[in-house]
């Protein structure tokens, strides 16, 4: 299994990402599956999403290193949660890769995408014209992406339907490498909160960000 990435983040925190190369026959033979799981695979039928559901719960057992089944469900918010392991997982995917995070401590967030020009079309759909008058957002495919990513491993991070990309959470101004970190100002139902998030680009095209809950 191609685990292209494996960072401890924290002491209680891991991140890994995992390069899909398996058919659905190997990642298949891998899984401990349910009749619940069983039917969300027939539903998802062949290709890139099935692929996806299947690399995603591979990447964890491996994280894991366990043989025990794992119990990967969802709760009312669409948030990922383990029935019979007491961690915080987040889950990503995008394309060719996978990207699993995992903390005995507290909430995480991880976002992978893959950069495409075509972000461009949509940037007003999730930046505010403060951020976008940042020279490192603005028109830059790259910069977006970062915004981006953030926002959405925030959101994973948040857990709970309601929170707004545009409307609650705002990056403040950061220098543009191709690996760094930003702060960001989110309005959450208890008050405002500062997050620092972490971003890096992969040699192959795509942007990862990931926040925990100590940042």
């Amino acid at each position: 299994m191609p685990i292209v990435y494996n960072k401890n983040i924290d002491q209680h925190s891991v991140l890994a990402i995992w390069k899909i190369e398996e058919t659905e026959e190997e990642l298949l033979a891998g899984l401990q599956l349910k009749q619940h799981e069983r039917d969300i695979i027939s539903s998802l039928n062949s290709g890139k999403r099935l692929l996806h559901w299947l690399s995603t719960r591979l990447l964890l057992r491996t994280m894991l290193n366990t043989t025990e089944y794992i119990d990967c469900q969802f709760d009312e918010h669409g948030k990922p949660y383990l029935v019979n392991f007491d961690y915080h997982i987040s889950l990503s995917h995008s394309y060719d890769y996978a990207a699993v995070m995992i903390s005995k401590d507290h909430p995480v967030g991880v976002d992978i995408e893959l950069i495409k020009h075509k972000i461009k079309s949509i940037k007003h759909k999730f930046l505010s014209d403060v951020e976008l008058a940042q020279k490192q957002i603005g028109d830059n495919t790259e910069g977006l992406y970062v915004a981006w990513c953030a926002k959405e491993a925030i959101y994973k991070w948040h857990g709970k339907k309601g929170l707004e990309f545009k409307q609650h959470i705002h990056i403040k101004p950061f220098k543009l490498k191709s690996e760094g970190s930003l702060n960001a100002i989110v309005e959450l139902p208890n008050g405002t909160r500062e997050l620092s998030v972490n971003y890096f680009k992969t040699k192959d095209g795509y942007m990862l960000g990931y926040v925990t809950g100590n940042s």
